[in-house]
């Protein structure tokens, strides 16, 4: 039989033991702390889970590296301060690692948010731990996925190795500057997925359409060089929660009363083709194409025979100099490249690493031309002006949503498509003319030779008479 042994809140002389099951609830009852199992599983973890539903749902662990196996399993505040798990031999599997001036004054207090929090008196009303800065695989509401660049900290949650095996995963989720925030997806600790930039509403890198209905919202100091993202709900009759599932997946989970169970629904349109620089520099994604994966304008494969069997990774290099690297290299002092254009890619994802202006949209493009390192711009009305130099990287093309991304490129280039637009057009007017001349010609010929049976039918009937 299950025991509360306090409501919220687990005092320094308390201890939770595995072999009586307690818990502590919090005030409102959504969440309780205490010891759990998965099915068919012997191993035994610490954990936060939703309190008032059928379904054991866990929001965070403890010990989820650690798991305990013995029949003797405690969690208590240590002489130290600290919160710790404990398995029957005395040995610490688990424990929050803080400094403690005031041990004997603290206290862990589970609150309705689901956030688990250590506190003493002497140290104000700041916490010394919380669980939310230590997440496992949920996003829950208020909880701050954050950067701190300066102090080089971060909080992200981490996917577990499976439904049932809460240990760390191959994915983690977390923010980066990337000049503009941005939230990263990582595979091993390698960047597997970006969202593009955050305007304020919408991350315009993916299809996200509720983001911004949910209330997420990004706060960035950039002086200070400190990021997070979080996210409060407008209506709480309903119990819903983010979570990064074992196949980096993150999906929004929302309970149904009606059917008793979670129903899951994923938060972003991420396919195998939005793993980060598949497609190498200079290469561009669409999936409405075979292959999906091209060059640019411009551009060819630095490496044919691997492009060809679908290794994109190498990317693409450009066959003809911009005019203003061609200054450059001949010596001219202008290097404005006053030859160059740009070519127009419609709703994109555009390339990771943008530099940001506030100038207008107008006067986007004329930043660019001056600097001959500009390759490319682009212009959000949240965001403003974006600028990139170097290699592009991450470029997809979507069918919608996206921003226009305006691409540089000699005018040879670019008259090359003109030209076969005045090629094409040319060949249209010269069928057109040449058809309707010939059925001009056709309509003549038929009016002539209707005259003509006229004239004979009406000389035979002449014949006749005189006859």
């Amino acid at each position: 039989m299950e025991k509360v042994i306090s409501d919220s809140v687990l005092l320094a002389s308390e201890i939770l033991l595995l072999s009586y099951p307690e818990f502590i609830i919090s005030q409102s009852g959504v969440f309780r702390l205490g010891f759990f199992s998965f099915a068919n599983s012997s191993n035994r973890y610490v954990g936060i889970l939703y309190n008032q539903i059928p379904v054991q749902t866990v929001v965070w662990v403890a010990n989820r590296n650690k798991p305990l196996k013995d029949s003797s399993r405690i969690l208590n505040i240590s002489d130290y301060g600290n919160l710790v798990v404990s398995n029957g031999k005395a040995e610490v599997v688990w424990s929050s690692h803080v400094n403690n001036t005031a041990p004997n004054a603290t206290t862990a207090q589970l609150l309705d948010s689901g956030n688990l929090v250590l506190s003493n008196g002497e140290d104000g009303p700041s916490s010394l731990w919380e669980s939310f800065e230590d997440p496992s695989n949920a996003f829950l509401e208020t909880m701050k996925i954050s950067n701190d660049v300066k102090k080089g900290r971060k909080v992200e949650i981490k996917s577990w190795k499976s439904p049932d095996d809460p240990s760390d995963g191959n994915f983690s989720l977390g923010i980066e500057p990337f000049n503009i925030p941005e939230v990263v997806l990582s595979n091993n600790n390698k960047l597997y997925f970006r969202t593009g930039p955050w305007n304020g509403n919408i991350f315009i890198g993916v299809i996200m359409k509720t983001v911004y209905i949910d209330g997420f919202y990004i706060v960035a100091d950039n002086q200070q060089q400190t990021y997070y993202i979080t996210y409060e709900f407008s209506d709480n009759s309903r119990l819903r929660y983010y979570e990064l599932d074992s196949q980096g997946k993150f999906v929004k989970r929302e309970w149904d009363a009606g059917k008793g169970d979670w129903i899951n629904r994923y938060s972003t349109s991420q396919t195998e083709s939005s793993v980060y620089g598949q497609w190498g520099a200079l290469g561009i994604c669409d999936l409405t194409k075979q292959p999906i994966c091209s060059c640019l304008k411009g551009f060819k494969p630095r490496n044919i025979e691997e492009w060809s069997r679908g290794n994109w990774s190498r990317g693409c290099f450009r066959t003809t100099l911009l005019q203003c690297q061609r200054d450059k290299n001949n010596g001219s002092e202008a290097g404005q490249g006053d030859d160059d254009g740009f070519l127009k890619l419609k709703t994109m994802k555009v390339p990771v690493f943008p530099n940001r202006s506030s100038i207008n949209n107008g006067e986007c493009k004329d930043q660019c031309m001056k600097n001959c390192s500009c390759v490319a711009y682009a212009y959000d009305a949240g965001i403003g002006c974006m600028i990139w130099s170097g290699d592009l990287i991450d470029m997809q093309k979507f069918s919608t949503h996206g921003v226009d991304l305006y691409f540089r490129l000699p005018s040879s280039e670019l008259d090359k498509g003109k030209s076969n637009k005045v090629i094409v057009i040319a060949a249209i007017i010269v069928g057109t003319v040449t058809i309707t001349i010939m059925i001009l010609f056709l309509w003549c010929w038929l009016k002539e030779e209707e005259g003509n049976k006229n004239t004979n039918r009406s000389n035979s009937n002449s014949t006749k008479e005189m006859q």
